[in-house]
């Protein structure tokens, strides 16, 4: 993720969603080389128009000489399957589209979403149950390794199930402000400070006027 200082991943009207630096844009590739899938909330692929694709030649080439498949998988999570079947992901066929929804999605939406995606995955009754939903990538489609982008609800909802183990976190030096803009983790998040993600920072760099870090979960005791 890349946020403002005062920890926004967008203005509050969400017409601003992309503001890092070139040199950013090319680490969010360099990851997505050593992944084997990326996963995006729904909202966040519409509002981008993004396509979770390799980033050129360069990085497909990255990704071979990492034991790499020479794309990465695409998830895209929607607990109620209300994507737009205009968005630009359904259009590049480069690899499959796998899409994480629950049974609220109704048959309607289910059947268009499996006439657009390679495969559509239930997850839950009413909200992705995303420990099952990484099992099955695993079994099914041997993801051990997966980078996700946001949006701030569905990193919220893996930090709450103890799913991240690593965050690449980039610091802008900008400041949007505004109590509706999102940040890194939205959603329902954690009521108590004991309960919160423990993370510890393990390395950082800067280049030029932006900040570029590496926190790592603090693994919980074993008191079994």
């Amino acid at each position: 993720m890349a946020m403002t200082v005062d920890g926004k991943i967008a203005t509050a009207n969400r017409r601003v969603h992309s503001f890092g630096s070139a040199r950013d844009l090319e680490h969010l590739y360099e990851l997505r080389a050593a992944a084997d899938a990326v996963m995006c909330g729904a909202r966040t692929i519409e509002i981008s128009q993004g396509i979770l694709g390799t980033g050129g030649a360069k990085f497909r080439k990255l990704r071979l000489e990492n034991g790499l498949a020479e794309s990465n998988l695409r998830v895209i999570v929607s607990g109620g399957g209300s994507i737009d079947p205009q968005a630009e992901i359904f259009k590049k066929r480069f690899s499959p589209v796998i899409v994480l929804t629950t049974e609220r999605a109704a048959a309607k939406q289910l059947k268009r979403l499996r006439e657009l995606a390679d495969e559509v995955k239930v997850c839950g009754e009413t909200t992705v149950n995303f420990r099952a939903a990484l099992l099955w990538l695993r079994k099914k489609w041997n993801v051990k390794r997966l980078l996700c982008e946001g949006g701030g609800e569905l990193n919220d909802a893996l930090f709450r199930e103890d799913l991240v183990d690593e965050i690449n976190l980039t610091i802008c030096p900008q400041i949007f402000g505004g109590r509706n803009a999102p940040t890194v983790a939205d959603g329902v998040g954690f009521q108590r400070l004991t309960d919160a993600s423990k993370f510890e920072l393990t390395s950082f760099r800067r280049k030029k006027a932006e900040l570029f870090t590496v926190f790592s979960m603090l693994k919980k005791p074993d008191f079994a």
